[in-house]
């Protein structure tokens, strides 16, 4: 469920209600960027239990730069309405 590249919607702190993308996971934590607050090289490390996954996957491979994770995650927020 909480793979990489999986776009979640934070439910508890600052980042309420913002979409952003897991950069890597484990059995308790994650770590997820948004491109803007969280860039890549600085990424933040999030609890399973407040956040809450998408049906969206980014294929980071492909995704290198904040710029561009920033533009999917717009997209995304257009679907579902939801900050970014």
């Amino acid at each position: 469920m909480f793979e990489k590249g999986r776009v979640v919607i934070s439910r508890a702190g600052r980042d309420r209600d913002y979409l952003l993308v897991i950069m890597q996971a484990d059995e308790k934590s994650v770590l997820v960027c948004d491109g803007k607050e969280r860039p890549i090289d600085r990424p933040k490390k999030k609890n399973i239990r407040h956040i809450e996954p998408t049906e969206y996957v980014i294929d980071i491979s492909q995704i290198t730069t904040d710029r561009a994770i920033r533009k999917e995650l717009r997209r995304i927020s257009d679907e579902i309405n939801c900050n970014v």
